[in-house]
């Protein structure tokens, strides 16, 4: 059994499933992977989520406002909390910061942050964390709004071992994506064997960062069957191991929101 602990699914191309998304579902799960998190990056498309994954119990989601797009619409006070209620939402975010993508004063994008960290605490719902070249700031923040509180995930993890050594000092979870299986992440695959194995997940972010040997076309939840590939390779166990211990840590991190297994 393996879980997809981060994709967007709503921004998948269905064509190659007949346009038909319960195809897709069904493809995953034939492949091994028995549940995914479908992750919101803004409010807009939140509705639609939900409805599209509705039907399948194999999916979950979350609810939260990406950190590059200065335009979105910010929630109001309670907003995030009120959303985050749906009997199939199980964290906050993603959220963070992203200093790769943005440019200028990003005081605006410290406060959306600083917001999510608040509504994860206040509806005890974990926190999913993006970052990017934004090491200090997201951990400051983290340790400043109490993020340990909530709990979550430093999704997509790209950063070095320092920061997933403070991260996980907070109580954080560490998820690696297809980048892991990248030529050029030999840095990023010493983290991989470094983190403690009831902190380790594994997810593709899909449709973006397809992992060897799809690099360069658009992902699928599948495809986090390599990446688990990857890091059994690096940490010297089983495929079947680390499908077994992310499972269970995803399971564990998120045991509060989902529904009795």
């Amino acid at each position: 059994m393996l879980v997809d602990s981060h994709c967007h699914l709503d921004r998948l191309d269905l064509a190659p499933f007949e346009n038909d998304f319960a195809k897709l579902v069904a493809a995953t799960v034939g492949s091994g992977v028995t549940h995914m998190l479908c992750v919101c990056i803004d409010l807009e498309s939140y509705p639609a989520m939900l409805a599209l994954v509705e039907p399948f119990p194999q999916i979950s989601v979350s609810v939260g406002i990406h950190p590059n797009d200065k335009e979105r619409r910010e929630p109001e006070p309670g907003e995030l909390e009120k959303l985050a209620s749906h009997p199939r939402n199980v964290a906050i975010g993603e959220t963070g910061l992203d200093y790769f993508r943005s440019e200028g004063d990003l005081v605006w994008q410290q406060a959306r942050f600083r917001h999510h960290i608040a509504a994860a605490r206040a509806c005890g719902k974990p926190l999913i964390v993006h970052t990017r070249a934004a090491k200090q700031d997201t951990i400051a923040i983290m340790a400043e709004e109490q993020a340990r509180d909530a709990g979550g995930v430093m999704h997509c993890f790209t950063e070095d071992w320092e920061m997933a050594k403070k991260a996980l000092d907070l109580g954080f979870y560490i998820s690696f994506s297809g980048i892991v299986t990248f030529n050029s992440a030999a840095d990023l695959r010493e983290v991989a064997r470094k983190v403690p194995p009831d902190r380790l997940l594994i997810e593709t972010d899909a449709p973006y960062l397809a992992p060897v040997p799809f690099r360069g076309k658009p992902n699928l939840p599948q495809y986090v069957t390599k990446v688990a590939e990857c890091i059994a390779a690096l940490r010297s166990v089983s495929v079947e191991e680390i499908a077994k211990i992310s499972s269970r840590n995803f399971f564990n991190l998120f045991s509060a929101a989902l529904p009795a297994r």
